[in-house]
């Protein structure tokens, strides 16, 4: 199981592994089984964006377990937030916002045993 970190410029916290494209993303989110998954919504110019991935999980039904959105675009969180509220299973967590410091702590821990 991993976690997922999506964003074409932010440095990716310690213990989840980067996605820099949503192309490469949505390959992760098949291949692997993903604990939390955090979303970057503008993906740099001519790149498909964040919800590009929203769409692929929810047409897919391949729903990670905890699901974050960190991106400073306000239109692109409440887009993804909007589509994944509406689609998603209802174990899956959805929180409108970046993780927290102390999930940040704990995966970096994890990461090191």
């Amino acid at each position: 199981m991993i976690h997922l970190y999506l964003d074409d410029y932010r440095s990716c916290p310690k213990g989840l592994v980067l996605a820099r494209y949503a192309e490469e993303c949505i390959l992760l989110l098949q291949e692997f089984e993903v604990d939390v998954l955090s979303l970057d919504y503008d993906l740099g110019w001519g790149h498909p964006n964040g919800m590009h991935v929203v769409t692929q999980i929810v047409t897919s039904g391949r729903y990670p377990r905890r699901i974050y959105l960190h991106t400073s675009s306000d239109s692109g969180r409440q887009a993804m937030f909007q589509m994944l509220y509406s689609h998603k299973p209802d174990h899956v967590q959805l929180h409108n916002g970046p993780m927290t410091p102390e999930l940040l702590m704990e995966i970096a821990q994890s990461a090191q045993e």
